[in-house]
């Protein structure tokens, strides 16, 4: 990172760090204590996550256009301060035994509106405080620290909720986003933003103008189909695969954490590839051959049986491998997006992709639910996973297989490229 901002970056990288793992922590909290605690079914669990993912559909593009004009760690601040005061009420509820499914689906969708704009700020920040061609190195560094998130969080927060309680466990996410909180307001640079005239345009226009853009772009066209289909079917998976671990391959609380955890190391493994391999592969052959195996590595999952050691080192290969593979995807398609979007458009751009991936995602987690209730656990998830591969193969037949090895060139094509 330049001289200039290596402070700066270093205060982003550890707010990123500790509030990936306070989002990595109560996603795992909050189905385990709704499925070990309240006991509820399938399709319940299904609404849960729903709510959850709700605020990405919601509210992605209007804070998308919302980010363009403030600055990025005005907002990560905010939300940092949002989420520590609504979980650290959660866990207060808790402990007078308040905390039924009505208060965590109101936990979830709070959460999940604060976590859309500090997942937006962030990803726009970085382009605000390192030069365009240490993009690809400041994104592998950013998703490194929610790589070593996904390592300690998912498994803190199984074994939070089975040896202690589910209070204990919601307030240790308000600790981490409340040092998130501390260290992001660190950040000093000034951020250049765009000024604004009293005819500004209606931030209606901002959004169409985001939309727009994504869209007459064939890269970022593609990435919205591609992440629409995979986020789709992941929230299915994911919500049968909660509910498969513990009551199918009767798995307790800890080892589902660990089981989850293990995407970690595997992501840390894909950041540091992700920063070596798009140069000398090129950036189109790593997409489709990380997507491919990583999604098809689920397809695994539906025949295990039991609790044994196999089966638990079987699971830990298979999210080993999803962690890397998708860690080499996410940052990969991060640093496409950033190289072909303007300056001021950034914002905008994160969040229609974000919103056309991620939109989905509530109606993946009913559907997910549903087939789990309908069709049983196992089948449910032999068809989600499958689903998942549908991700590749949109990029296989998308103009993004033929992305070479320079990122600069793909930028200097593009009209209004700065």
């Amino acid at each position: 990172m330049p001289s200039t901002s290596n402070n700066d970056f270093r205060w982003l990288w550890l707010g990123q760090t500790v509030s990936q793992l306070g989002e990595q922590t109560s996603l795992v909290v909050l189905p385990l204590f709704a499925v070990l605690t309240l006991d509820i079914g399938a399709g319940q669990l299904g609404v849960l996550r729903a709510v959850e993912q709700a605020p990405i559909l919601l509210l992605s593009l209007l804070v998308g256009a919302w980010v363009d004009r403030w600055r990025t760690r005005t907002v990560m601040v905010v939300a940092d301060v949002g989420r520590t005061l609504v979980l650290g009420a959660a866990a207060v509820a808790g402990l007078l035994n308040w905390l039924g499914l009505p208060a965590l689906f109101v936990l979830a969708f709070v959460a999940g509106v604060l976590s859309v704009f500090f997942d937006v700020a962030y990803q726009a920040s970085l382009v605000r405080l390192v030069m365009s061609d240490q993009l690809v190195r400041g994104n592998s560094v950013l998703e490194g620290s929610r790589s070593a998130a996904q390592i300690g969080g998912p498994a803190l927060g199984g074994a939070l909720v089975t040896l202690l309680s589910a209070p204990i466990a919601v307030a240790s996410s308000a600790l981490f986003f409340a040092l998130s909180f501390l260290s992001v307001r660190r950040i000093r640079r000034t951020e250049s933003v765009p000024e604004r005239s009293e005819r500004s345009p209606r931030v209606w226009r901002r959004i169409h103008e985001g939309l727009r853009f994504v869209a007459g772009d064939s890269s970022l066209r593609a990435v919205c189909l591609a992440a629409a289909a995979f986020q789709f079917f992941f929230a299915a998976t994911m919500t049968v695969y909660l509910l498969f671990l513990p009551r199918e391959l009767h798995l307790s609380g800890t080892a589902v954490g660990l089981a989850l955890a293990a995407t970690g190391p595997g992501a840390l493994l894909g950041s540091v590839l992700a920063a070596r391999l798009p140069g000398r592969f090129g950036y189109g052959t790593v997409l489709v051959g990380a997507a491919a195996l990583g999604d098809g590595a689920f397809l695994c999952v539906p025949a295990l049986q039991g609790s044994s050691a196999a089966t638990i080192s079987v699971l830990l290969a298979v999210n080993f491998v999803f962690g890397t593979a998708g860690q080499l995807v996410s940052v990969t398609v991060m640093a496409v997006r950033q190289a072909v979007t303007p300056h001021g458009m950034q914002g905008r751009a994160a969040a229609t992709i974000t919103f056309a991936g991620m939109g989905l995602a509530p109606l993946g987690s009913l559907v997910g639910g549903f087939l789990a209730q309908e069709w049983g656990l196992r089948t449910g998830l032999l068809v989600t996973a499958g689903g998942m591969v549908l991700s590749p193969v949109v990029m296989a037949l998308s103009p993004l297989v033929r992305l070479g090895k320079d990122l600069h060139a793909l930028a200097r094509d593009r009209p209004g490229a700065e």
